[in-house]
């Protein structure tokens, strides 16, 4: 970790995934709490900027809301029509997921310094 007057600079590690972890002291100066959402802004020259997503109101999509209306009055008017998933959906879907297991509540351990 490099610490000037200008800028903090934490190495960090991208996983197969292209995932990595917000390093503590970043998350601590952007005010991070689990489940916020942070937006990288890429520059130019190459500089990539962090920071904390600023709430706003989203926009409804016109066509997302007929769609759930429509499926929601064919539900009412067609009960007869919902039908459970095949059985051999419901097996690949657990296959794919077999001994994947996720905390989204654990915490993030902090890094070592």
């Amino acid at each position: 970790m490099a610490k000037t007057s200008e800028f903090l600079e934490i190495p960090a590690t991208i996983t197969d995934r292209g995932q990595t972890t917000v390093p503590a002291a970043i998350r601590k100066m952007l005010h991070l709490r689990k489940r916020d959402r942070v937006v990288f802004r890429g520059l130019a020259d190459g500089t990539v900027i962090i920071a904390k997503e600023q709430a706003h109101v989203e926009e409804e999509d016109p066509v997302i809301g007929k769609f759930l209306e429509f499926l929601a009055r064919d539900m009412v008017d067609q009960p007869s029509q919902i039908r459970p998933p095949p059985p051999a959906l419901l097996s690949r879907g657990k296959a794919l997921v077999k001994g994947v297991k996720v905390d989204l509540d654990a915490a993030l351990p902090d890094d070592e310094a």
